[in-house]
């Protein structure tokens, strides 16, 4: 063990919302040996650490804790002592009822170097997520921000009633579901109106957002009607009026939905942040991996020869990262394209190239390999010789359709794809619930490990009531001949198209 003691960072990890989190803090998890986290500290931020990084989930709720808050602390202080690095995540801010302050006494008392990283409150952020401000000049000018969770009915108690029911014009309860029916008695013991507005919103700032909005007189009623539990917030105050105008998350198009990403870990951000600007939740099962050939000699060999070919078809993003990963490797670098003509499939594979400083010479209008072939007709000439840098497993449409114009091609294998490591028995317990939405389809290698990996005789009876997209026929066509039902497809063959596909059909009803 090691003399050196690690140091504890004390992370308000947000109130769910993983964009919530602050630059610090999201550099303090990357950098972690350990990170210790509870259930309001959003799962995907862990999606950030070091791959050899260990977790240990916490737990804490309300009516039951996996470890007692003596028990964190010592943890804390054993993992420290051990010279580690750790990155405690709790939910909002550690030191708004998040019991930071204890845990740094703690540290502080076995002389651990510990720091503080803010975190965006739930007490301020989730109103404002439904469409709630808590001060408003022609409203109110005073806030108070309080613990549910002390029992309004004991004799000596630290909340000062009297002074909050009339002094305070915003009153915001974290954690007081189980004690709604108390707290809204002590206020109105104490000369709250019964008319007051009061507002409930539970898993704020998530696409899973619920608000209930009623008074003080009939909100536990209604709480009790909805079945309206933990975790929540409570905000009482005329400001609560203001959501009819200001609602703003909640009328995101894809809000509410849960939406699979089964692209690979590297390509599935581009995917997932659009579908958290638009409201969703992104929950990604990379069924594929890219990796490098097994085999590198043939690439190696067509790169080595670049002079002897009029045109280079490029059919994909990836294409593009491992070709010239090896020209790089050989040593060499654009200008050995010289006098080469540049094909790309589609937008993305042109953008990925004209990062390379190269210009595309032609994109067909509709992103596939048939495309390619009806386009270049008149560009090519028997005897021109062609290279095809793809995956190792992709149609032969292409080749097999140039080759028949008297063309010659290299088709070389620049990547592989692979089965990837999305956690399965995860995606289908959601499936199995109603809990997935959208199931979102990129390539036909999605769609067949997608069924590999969940080892579905039935496919399509197992995927539940999820709606399936593709972002193409060729996807579209492997995932209905592999037994899914299709119910979006994708008129643009590009994650936008894709992306456009989904919210024209939730605007039709379909």
């Amino acid at each position: 063990m090691t003399n050196k003691k690690g140091t504890v960072y004390l992370i308000g990890a947000g109130p769910g919302d993983p964009g919530l989190l602050t630059l610090k803090g999201l550099e303090c998890i990357k950098q972690a040996d350990v990170i210790v986290y509870d259930r309001l500290a959003g799962p995907r931020l862990l999606e950030q650490r070091r791959s050899d990084a260990e977790c240990i989930f916490v737990g804490k709720q309300p009516d039951r804790h996996i470890l007692t808050q003596g028990e964190i602390n010592q943890l804390l202080v054993e993992k420290a002592m051990q010279g580690l690095t750790v990155a405690r995540l709790k939910g909002g801010d550690p030191f708004v009822f998040g019991r930071g302050g204890e845990e740094a006494e703690e540290l502080a008392r076995h002389g651990i170097p510990f720091e503080i990283i803010p975190g965006v409150t739930s007490a301020i952020a989730v109103p404002a997520y439904a469409g709630i401000p808590v001060t408003h000049r022609d409203f109110t000018s005073t806030l108070a921000i309080i613990t549910g969770n002390e029992d309004p009915t004991k004799e000596t108690s630290n909340i000062e009633w009297s002074k909050i029911a009339t002094g305070v014009g915003t009153l915001i309860f974290l954690m007081g579901m189980g004690n709604l029916p108390g707290i809204v008695d002590k206020l109105l013991q104490h000369g709250r109106a019964p008319q007051t507005p009061v507002a409930l919103i539970r898993w704020g700032t998530r696409p899973e957002q619920k608000t209930l909005v009623g008074c003080l007189d009939n909100i536990s009623r209604l709480a009790r009607e909805h079945d309206f539990k933990n975790p929540a917030i409570i905000i009482v105050g005329e400001v609560v009026r203001l959501r009819d105008k200001l609602s703003w998350f909640e009328n995101k198009p894809l809000f509410g939905k849960r939406v699979l990403v089964t692209r690979s870990r590297e390509q599935a951000s581009e995917l997932s942040r659009a579908i958290e600007r638009l409201g969703g939740e992104p929950v990604e099962f990379p069924t594929i991996a890219i990796a490098a050939p097994e085999d590198n000699a043939p690439l190696e060999n067509a790169l080595a020869n670049l002079s002897r070919y009029q045109w280079i078809i490029f059919t994909s993003v990836n294409g593009v990262k491992y070709f010239f990963n090896t020209l790089q490797q050989l040593n060499g670098d654009v200008r050995d394209l010289k006098g080469i003509n540049i094909c790309a499939i589609g937008p993305q594979t042109g953008k990925a190239l004209r990062k390379m400083a190269l210009k595309v010479d032609y994109i067909p209008t509709e992103y596939r390999a048939e495309a390619i072939v009806e386009g270049l007709k008149g560009k090519l000439s028997a005897g021109d010789r062609v290279l095809l840098p793809r995956a190792d497993i992709a149609r032969k449409v292409l080749p097999e359709a140039l080759s028949r114009m008297g063309v010659q091609v290299d088709e070389v294998t620049a990547y592989r794809t692979v089965v990837g490591t999305g956690n399965a028995g995860d995606i289908k317990d959601m499936l199995v619930n109603g809990s997935i939405d959208l199931i979102t389809f990129t390539s036909s290698s999605t769609v067949r490990n997608f069924i590999n990996l969940l080892g579905e005789a039935n496919p399509g009876e197992f995927v539940n009531n999820a709606r399936i997209a593709c972002i193409g026929p060729i996807t579209a066509t492997t995932a209905r001949d592999l037994g899914l039902p299709v119910h979006i497809e994708a008129k643009e063959y590009t994650i936008s198209g894709l992306l456009q596909a989904i919210l024209d059909s939730i605007k039709s009803g379909k």
